[in-house]
């Protein structure tokens, strides 16, 4: 009987949870039109296809990322797309005050915000933990302290407007994968940082929603790069992640599960069976040799 419950269980709160979403899936385009939209990490990628998305929708977008010259293409396409504006601002998110910068140039540019898509990462290795905390420290600077920045810089208008944030992250800030050591720090601090955060507004009565986006593997190019030799499943398409996302956003949705089988039922699965779920995942990896630094 114990063992029935853990198989009926999960089962039905996996029904529960498509029943719930599938019933809030009334997403309109028109909910964009007009908003005022941060999107980092925008230069290539799932960054690069929000903002296509937002700039369809008829948004205000400001993207960001370290390549200006990758960036001015990204805004050009946006604006043929049909956004009702687009600019950018690049450099580091190493350096907080450049975080902050960007805040100001929405308010100074757009008049305020709607939105803040947190996307950006800093450069990691796909291959066994070399015991290097620099590089840890480094990493949690651009992914998650920079998004801690952006967020206080940014509460005042999201405060004012109503508005959203969207922090996305990964399967890797859930359950615990090889290869990923630094990287996968940085994903679990987000998922604790904005819970917490999200409890005090609620507590709070703010009106500012936040979305924690679980990721699984995308073809993104750096992910494909790093890990297709090595993980043994197929990437999902970065334009149709990205368009999740931004519904998940726009309908203030607490979590935005993509793909959902491969992200919400192996959540299931680690709350009833964690050995088995560590099992299943190793399972998909090729390990006949170390995976390339």
């Amino acid at each position: 009987m114990g063992r029935l419950q853990k198989i009926l269980i999960p089962f039905l709160g996996l029904v529960l949870a498509f029943c719930f979403y599938s019933a809030r899936e009334n997403f309109k385009p028109e909910m964009l039109k007009g908003k005022r939209v941060i999107v980092t990490g925008a230069s290539t990628g799932i960054g690069e296809q929000m903002a296509y998305h937002l700039a369809r929708m008829g948004a205000h977008v400001l993207v960001t990322a370290r390549t200006e010259a990758k960036l001015q293409k990204v805004v050009e396409r946006c604006q043929e797309l049909g956004a009702s504006s687009a600019r950018l601002i690049s450099g580091s998110m190493e350096d907080m005050a450049f975080a902050k910068q960007v805040v100001e140039a929405a308010e100074a540019e757009l008049g305020g915000l709607d939105m803040l898509i947190l996307n950006h990462i800093g450069k990691s290795y796909f291959s066994y933990f070399d015991g290097d905390v620099r590089h840890i420290q480094k990493l949690l600077d651009i992914n998650f302290l920079s998004y801690v920045a952006m967020t206080v810089s940014a509460l005042p208008m999201l405060k004012q407007s109503g508005g959203s944030i969207v922090v996305v992250s990964s399967m890797a800030g859930k359950v615990g994968f090889p290869f990923t050591v630094p990287y996968s720090a940085t994903k679990f601090a987000l998922d604790g940082f904005f819970s917490s955060l999200r409890q005090e507004f609620s507590i709070q009565n703010v009106n500012v929603s936040i979305t924690l986006c679980i990721l699984s593997f995308i073809d993104t190019e750096s992910a494909v790069r790093a890990a297709a030799d090595v993980v043994q499943m197929s990437p999902a398409p970065k334009e149709e992640c990205a368009l999740e996302i931004i519904k998940g956003g726009a309908l203030r949705q607490r979590e935005v599960y993509y793909k959902y089988a491969l992200t919400k039922i192996p959540l299931l699965l680690r709350d009833w069976a964690a050995e088995l779920l560590d099992y299943l995942i190793r399972q998909h990896y090729r390990v006949e040799r170390p995976p390339a630094a």
